[in-house]
């Protein structure tokens, strides 16, 4: 009975923070930070290092889920046309370009003795928040235009590749073990996204799941929650391979949902951004090591610049053709932020051994600063942007 009693007073703990978030941010609407920045500050407060009323081992199985649905949305999100446009084409330079310098900036600091987890903290510099800034970019109007369709190829390219990255390099003792866990997630999804087309062969099946969808029984959702446990499930032997499982998921679901996606989107919305993913956030929170970065400032400083550098420099290169100097700022500033896949790989590298502590709080600090920052100078630069002159008042001037 104490267990229960400590998972609902940690769970009540979480969700009061959940609640008190958005309702800041309403009633200071000069307080123009990210919401998760607040619900991370939130977990820090009621963590074991700050005033120890929520255990993070109590709410850990939802915020698995929570951190699922992060990433069911932003697999979600991307057009899988993706690869044939040109946005899609300089993200992925950019995102080589990253990869390129963060081997090299992060050999040199294992040379020093700074770093040793060589590759957990190179794919770390590469990495982009791609769903945890979705609401924040799709709040400010940003992903609207030639502009937006550039922010999330560089955002899905930078979220997408990592993550492949750490599937194949961390998520496996066994490097063959780690390829045949990709192939397996991708004849998974190419299955899954074949159920749609049996449905339909079954007329009765169609029927029952087109009236069903709505109301009280939520058909559709239900299904869409079980696709996601279903992957994360068959990928749980390794967190990081869950995390591309997810990925997986939300791509698949934007093939299964065809012409329903708008309403399917607001529902996925309201349970994920409603309940488990702020409950995630808050988790991450009451998992970093704020003794660590106290002990090691000089540590924050080196990673958040590392983060801005390794990724905002080659979107600044790459996309001079194409954008003026105020959207490649603004892309830069966004690739250039990054948190979920940190704490992950902070994770990862402590249960192995092979990352220092004090680097796993540093770059999640990083994450932390670049999360607050960055995004709310984007933003910034988007309202600043000039109004362009209406069309009449030109007619008349001529």
């Amino acid at each position: 009975m104490e267990d229960v009693g400590q998972i609902l007073d940690s769970l009540l703990a979480v969700v009061v923070v959940a609640v008190l978030a958005p309702l800041l941010l309403g009633l200071l609407p000069r307080f123009a930070v990210p919401q998760v920045v607040l619900l991370l500050a939130g977990g820090m407060a009621i963590g074991p290092q700050g005033a120890d009323l929520a255990a993070p081992q109590a709410v850990q199985p939802l915020a698995d889920v929570g951190l699922g649905f992060v990433f069911l949305l932003a697999g979600y999100e991307i057009d899988q046309r993706l690869a044939r446009r040109d946005a899609g084409r300089k993200a992925l330079l950019a995102w080589l370009l990253s990869a390129v310098l963060a081997l090299g900036i992060v050999a040199g600091l294992a040379a020093l003795g700074v770093v040793r987890a060589f590759v957990p903290v190179a794919i770390a510099l590469t990495t982009t928040a791609f769903g945890t800034l979705l609401p924040v970019l799709r709040d400010a109007g940003l992903l609207r235009g030639r502009l937006g369709a550039y922010l999330l190829a560089g955002g899905a390219v930078g979220e997408l590749l990592p993550i492949l990255a750490i599937a194949l390099f961390l998520g496996a003792t066994n490097r063959w073990v780690a390829l045949a866990s990709l192939a397996a997630v991708g004849v998974l999804a190419v299955l899954l996204s074949a159920v749609p087309r049996v449905l339909r062969r079954a007329g009765r099946v169609a029927r029952v799941v087109a009236e069903r969808q709505h109301e009280t029984s939520q058909l559709t959702l239900r299904a869409t929650v079980l696709l996601l446990v279903l992957l994360l499930a068959v990928t749980d032997e390794v967190h990081l391979d869950a995390v591309l499982g997810a990925f997986v998921a939300g791509m698949v679901l934007r093939r299964w949902a065809g012409a329903g996606a708008p309403v399917l989107e607001e529902k996925l919305d309201v349970i994920a951004y409603g309940f488990f993913v702020p409950l995630f956030f808050v988790y991450s929170g009451m998992t970093i090591d704020l003794r660590s970065i106290a002990s090691e400032p000089l540590r924050l400083v080196l990673f958040t610049v590392l983060l801005v550098v390794v990724r905002g420099l080659p979107a600044l290169l790459v996309y001079r053709r194409v954008l003026p100097l105020r959207d490649r700022v603004q892309v830069a500033l966004v690739t250039a932020t990054a948190l979920p896949l940190l704490v992950a790989l902070a994770q990862i590298g402590l249960r192995n051994g092979t990352m220092l502590a004090e680097n796993a709080a540093a770059l999640v600090g990083a994450g932390v600063l670049t999360v607050l920052v960055l995004p709310t100078m984007a933003v910034a630069l988007h309202r600043s942007r000039p109004e362009p002159e209406p069309e009449h008042g030109r007619a008349s001037a001529g």
